[in-house]
């Protein structure tokens, strides 16, 4: 979501800040700004609505220039869109800051700061902050200080970065539910909320704690834990993956992501051994762990959660173990009952995903044999939380709307029900037949890739309309599901998927010649159900669009449009037709002319409740 730069060095760092805040516009966000100090010990700021391009503009034309400064792309929670609520915020032409997450009570805190005489020019809940820091430092306090009275009166969640003109070589920051790293540089150092806004500057990084307060200079850093205690942190090189952060010939990352699935797809499963999937791939604990495992949670928000929904039916069916799959914001809200030995596993593309954190969190001591999350990013909260982690080999994916994310959480779903399955008596035959189909799958991707031109042409049917019914069957249920989120997120198509056998109940009233229906069609036992539910949207005038295997007996005719998918093992179809149905979303978005990779109000990385 929002984006944090910050930096203090011996050289100038405006470019530094501009640039990282270029690197983190894939996040999503509706406005930009930084504060620098500059050589008179003066405060100077510049803040737009829109884009960084805007600030870069304004950076040509009145160039502001320091050693120190802040930066930052705003995300709206608390007040629209506005140059006034843009980061960042400054309080007696002293103190400025930024901030990512959600103080939740910021109207008590205003009404405190309004009593003492501090006049609010924004609806956000971040100034509250700057004037807490300013009347701090105003009482003789250092910024240190400042910091660390001013986050013990906040609730909620945040990662903070903020400068003081009395203090002109210095930047100090904490952190508490959002995320917050330490670049180190050679006689410079540097904040972000994400390591990929300094890779242009540093491959060294240390991730902050949370409680963590920091205090970043020229000369050096100290770091403080929520005791106010010093502690020293690893600090960690990132090598690798910055090039994949490039268009290269894509004219957008969302096409060049789904065309990056089988090198994805085969690097995930490449963390099996000698073609087997061993149980340390999920951690060195694991094979203790699901011998002991009887059941599995898994929760998630978003596209993960679809990936859980198609986990259940693998689980349950190669391993035998029952499984119980939730949205993270419901599950963290409601009182719980969980079987003895239940496994929890967290999904998470960023692995800062706000509420499937703080599932992880509030999960009752004992109530869980162990945590295992699956993310795409080492050293994430979620990675560094939980008892074990299986982290996917996606690279970087910088399209809101997830892809390769996606179907690289599938194979390592895939790649556990084995090792449960394992553990529960799943035959070295049937072990062998999933492994073989999952070599094939990088292959499998590459030929639904080919029909990428016929997807392009049956997008244009879409352009036009205003609704679109998804519907699957058994394991292409949640598949249809991720269908038309994909389509409702980047097109603002409004889509929904059902059940196909749902449809008698209650949508089947919504089917008619305006509303095209989308239906996944391999050729497994439930396809004669499927081709009876379609009869009855044909008979009500509803026009279909079948993503078919060649053998499942569907043709073209009136009202009726086949796009014919690879033939596939059943167990890899669910891979195989989310690839389509990606690149149906694409195409429509495209010729709709909408923002394909930084749709309007969503943001990749959701770290706020």
């Amino acid at each position: 979501m929002c984006g944090i730069v910050a930096a203090t060095a011996r050289r100038e760092v405006s470019e530094i800040l501009l640039e990282g805040l270029r690197r983190l516009e894939y996040r999503g966000y509706d406005s930009a700004g930084m504060a620098l100090i500059d050589n008179e010990q003066r405060l100077q700021l510049h803040k737009y609505q829109g884009k960084v391009a805007a600030l870069e503009e304004a950076q040509t034309l009145n160039p502001i220039l320091g050693c120190t400064g802040i930066a930052h792309t705003r995300w709206a929670t608390h007040g629209q869109p506005s140059a006034a609520n843009a980061h960042p915020h400054i309080s007696g032409q002293r103190i400025a800051v930024v901030h990512n997450g959600i103080i939740e009570n910021h109207k008590a805190l205003r009404e405190e700061l309004s009593d003492a005489g501090y006049d609010f020019v924004s609806a956000t809940d971040t100034e509250v902050i700057v004037h807490l820091l300013h009347k701090s430092v105003s009482e003789g306090n250092t910024l240190l200080e400042a910091m660390r009275s001013t986050v013990s009166l906040l609730e909620g969640a945040y990662a903070l970065a903020a400068i003081d003109t009395h203090s002109p070589e210095e930047v100090v920051a904490a952190r508490s539910g959002s995320p917050l790293v330490v670049g180190v540089g050679i006689g410079e150092h540097f904040l972000a909320s994400d390591t990929m806004a300094l890779r242009q500057v540093t491959d060294r990084f240390i991730y902050l704690d949370e409680g963590d307060v920091v205090v970043c200079s020229a000369a050096g850093l100290a770091i403080y834990d929520d005791a106010g205690e010093p502690v020293q942190r690893e600090m960690k090189k990132i090598s690798g993956d910055v090039e994949d952060a490039d268009l290269g010939d894509f004219e957008h990352y969302m096409l060049k992501e789904i065309y990056e699935q089988p090198h994805a797809l085969a690097a995930t499963f490449a963390k099996a051994l000698d073609q087997k999937v061993d149980d340390s791939v999920f951690g060195d604990a694991a094979a203790e762990v699901f011998a002991k495992t009887r059941a599995v949670q898994i929760v998630a928000c978003g596209t993960s959660y679809h990936a859980g929904l198609v986990a259940r039916y693998w689980l349950e069916d190669i391993a035998g173990i029952p499984c119980q799959v939730e949205v993270a914001s419901e599950f963290r809200y409601r009182k719980r009952v969980a079987h003895p030995g239940t496994l929890l596993v967290t999904i998470s593309q960023s692995g800062e995903t706000a509420d499937t954190l703080a599932a992880l969190r509030h999960a009752e001591p004992g109530e869980f044999v162990a945590s295992l999350v699956i993310a795409n990013v080492d050293n994430s909260s979620l990675v560094r939380e939980s008892d074990m982690a299986f982290l996917t080999r996606a690279g970087i994916e910088i399209g809101v709307a997830s892809t390769k994310a996606f179907t690289t959480q599938l194979v390592a779903f895939l790649m556990l029900a084995l090792v449960l399955g394992r553990h529960r008596g799943l035959s070295p035959e049937r072990e062998q037949l999933l492994l073989d189909g999952l070599a094939q799958l990088p292959e499998l991707v590459k030929q639904t890739l080919k029909i990428d031109p016929q997807i392009e042409a049956m997008s244009a049917a879409f352009i036009q309309k205003h609704h679109a019914l998804f519907l699957g069957r058994g394991i292409q249920y949640p598949i249809a599901m991720e269908g038309a989120l994909k389509l409702k997120e980047i097109s603002y198509i409004h889509a929904e998927a059902y059940p196909a056998g749902e449809l008698k109940h209650g949508p089947l009233a919504l089917v008619d010649a305006d509303m095209p229906i989308v239906a996944v069609a391999p050729n497994d036992d439930l396809l004669d159900k499927l081709k009876s539910n379609l009869e009855e949207v044909r008979s009500r005038g509803g026009e279909l669009y079948v993503f078919a295997d060649g053998s499942a007996g569907f043709k073209d005719e009136p009202g009726v449009h086949v796009l014919a998918m690879p033939h596939t093992p059943e167990i890899l179809q669910p891979v195989i037709y989310t690839v389509a149905l990606q690149l149906l979303a694409y195409h429509v978005a495209l010729q709709k002319g909408t923002d394909v990779d930084k749709p309007r109000n969503l943001a990749k990385s959701v770290t706020v409740e």
